[in-house]
């Protein structure tokens, strides 16, 4: 059995991070457009939640390019699959539990190809980032629990709420304590 050459094995990881890459965009048009929308809608503080896990998949998507970059290859710009438009609050977040969901199942699978060509370096970012998506995840789970058990009186109490960011562009997972981000 012969073994795979060392540029056989950095082009399957390069595949895997562009597939990441494409995830991440479409993750960051998704989020952006719920986020607009949710704001419309004078959902702010889950507008702002929305916008700031995007910003979190633009930090993912700009790392994956990084790694890419230095592996000698070229960053995709395509997103993996279209935005879905016209969500309601009731759809957005079951939609974005399925859509983190995926991303990690995905992301513990492009790991292991990392492991599998040798390269730690990768690894590790993908490590990290799944530790984020779930992150992501268990956010969605949540305000979509509370969503389908509380209904009209949870949408009631936080309508008219404040979308505002401020000036601190600090992802979610840094702003909950997680990441190396600061302040």
């Amino acid at each position: 059995m012969s073994k795979e050459s060392r540029e056989e094995r950095k082009k399957k990881v390069i595949e895997v991070l562009n597939k990441a890459r494409a995830m991440e965009l479409q993750a960051i048009y998704q989020y952006m457009n719920q986020h607009y929308n949710l704001d419309d809608k004078d959902y702010g503080e889950l507008a702002g939640k929305i916008k700031l896990i995007a910003i979190d998949e633009m930090q993912h998507a700009e790392d994956f390019a990084e790694r890419i970059k230095e592996l000698g290859g070229e960053p995709t710009t395509e997103p993996a699959d279209k935005v879905v438009k016209g969500q309601d609050v009731k759809q957005a977040f079951a939609f974005d539990s399925n859509l983190e969901d995926g991303t990690v199942d995905a992301y513990n699978e492009f790991l292991k190809v990392c492991r599998d060509n040798g390269d730690s370096t990768t690894a590790k970012i993908f490590d990290r980032i799944i530790d984020e998506e779930q992150e992501h995840l268990n956010y969605f789970d949540d305000i979509g629990e509370h969503i389908e058990e509380l209904g009209q009186a949870y949408l009631a109490k936080i309508a008219g709420s404040s979308s505002a960011t401020g000036l601190n562009t600090q992802g979610f997972v840094a702003r909950q304590g997680g990441g190396g981000a600061e302040e």
